[in-house]
């Protein structure tokens, strides 16, 4: 595979039919979506992936219930989440393989880390959850939103700084259609059911156990998410032994489109230092 050939694939992985891209050659790299309605790994790492990819052997999945990969009727947790991944990782790579994880994905990165530190290299965490906060208006209303072009333009002005890209009606398109699949609005409501703090607490981990996670750990943050706090990567920063903060400011929650080759350039350069 050359490194910008970027391949996709739909097989079973443990209990579910699993999509997942493929791109590049080197020390391997797993992408962990966020979550939201319409979410994919494709909507969360298009710009990241090619560009990744020139230097590593990266992997993105659609997590069981997201994307292209199968969506049961089952009751979603952080525990099928995480099952999920380490069946993907022991089928698909090479472990100890690193981690980059958005949002909802670097909360359960961090619980892999702590979970199954065999399986983790470095750390990349984004925008994460993973520790307590409590439940922001920009989560609640992503977690609760429903299909619908002006539903997906309100969504994008809490995810974004640059409020224009609301009006961008390209990229609307784009999030609503992969949001009105059918049925995928019913299964993404029995995710993250009211009241949704118990989701967040649910991913939470202890300060006792982050401080025991080990591995090399680059945070990285929105100064002006609205989505999840930047408190929480500021503790974690200071409870975690190998880890370092860096900020963007005048960016959202969606740092990996906002500012994607800044993004891209601290990624990169922390995953190259030994």
């Amino acid at each position: 595979m050359s490194a910008q050939e970027m391949k996709e694939y739909t097989e079973k992985i443990g209990e579910f039919s699993t999509h997942y891209h493929e791109i590049g050659e080197g020390e391997e790299v797993l992408l962990i979506h966020g979550s939201g309605l319409g979410v994919s790994a494709l909507a969360n790492w298009r710009q990241l992936m090619p560009l990744l990819g020139r230097e590593f052997h990266v992997f993105a999945l659609d997590l069981v219930g997201f994307g292209q990969s199968e969506k049961p009727r089952i009751e979603y947790s952080k525990e099928v989440w995480l099952r999920h991944i380490i069946r993907f990782i022991e089928a698909k790579m090479k472990p100890p393989v690193h981690i980059v994880g958005n949002s909802l994905g670097g909360g359960l990165a961090l619980n892999l880390a702590a979970k199954r530190p065999d399986l983790v290299g470095k750390l990349v965490l984004m925008g994460t959850m993973g520790f307590h906060f409590e439940l922001t208006e920009g989560l609640d209303l992503a977690w609760g939103s429903q299909p619908g072009m002006e539903n997906v333009r309100r969504l994008i002005r809490h995810f974004a700084y640059n409020q224009s890209m609301a009006d961008d009606d390209e990229l609307v398109r784009i999030r609503h259609e992969a949001s009105s699949a059918p049925g995928l609005a019913e299964i993404f409501a029995s995710m993250f059911p009211e009241p949704r703090q118990r989701h967040i607490d649910s991913m939470a981990l202890s300060e006792e156990e982050v401080r025991k996670i080990e591995h090399p750990t680059l945070l990285l943050h929105g100064r002006d998410d609205r989505v999840i706090p930047i408190e929480v990567s500021w503790k974690l920063a200071h409870l975690m032994p190998n880890a370092q903060l860096h900020t963007f400011p005048k960016c959202g929650h969606w740092i990996q489109i906002e500012q994607a080759v800044p993004f891209y350039k601290q990624v990169k350069t922390f995953l190259e230092t030994n």
